[in-house]
């Protein structure tokens, strides 16, 4: 399985590109998507919220929170256990956990926080970012340019096991 993750402020971008690339690749791949929760403030399968905009992608989703993962289980799984029950995909793309040792994509829009960047291996940004104020040694992606990004991480993704 492939494994990439998405980093960045919140209404930075993140759910709309996980989305687009979603759509890319679900007419001939599968893609298993896993939402970090920290707060356990997740409103499931709710119209227009994260979970079910995955959900219409045609990936596979599992919003993982403290308290539950959203596979319904009564309890919190780790990742290795989650990813274990999704089975084979072809990608997992994981919004948050920036502890991970995956591949990162840091999504900025309005403003960049340089919080992200020790996690970060490339930046997605849209023109509201000031490209002269972005540190020169990390890639710079387009935002709204979906294809763009699937080749980066066609090119970095990480098998993971």
């Amino acid at each position: 399985m492939k494994a990439i993750a998405f980093s960045g402020n919140s209404n930075s971008g993140k759910t709309t590109l996980i989305q687009k690339l979603s759509l890319l690749l679900t007419p001939t791949k599968r893609v298993c998507i896993i939402k970090h929760d920290p707060k356990n403030k997740a409103s499931i399968d709710t119209e227009g919220k994260d979970s079910d905009i995955f959900y219409k992608t045609g990936a596979d989703i599992a919003i993982l929170s403290p308290s539950q993962t959203t596979l319904r289980f009564h309890q919190g799984l780790n990742l290795e256990s989650l990813i274990q029950k999704f089975g084979d995909c072809d990608y997992l793309f994981v919004e948050g956990l920036k502890e991970l040792p995956l591949p990162r994509i840091c999504v900025a829009r309005g403003i960049f926080d340089e919080r992200f960047l020790p996690f970060s291996n490339a930046l997605a940004i849209d023109d509201s970012i000031n490209r002269d104020l972005l540190p020169k040694n990390i890639p710079l992606l387009n935002l709204n340019n979906p294809q763009e990004i699937l080749n980066w991480i066609n090119i970095n993704i990480k098998d993971y096991k």
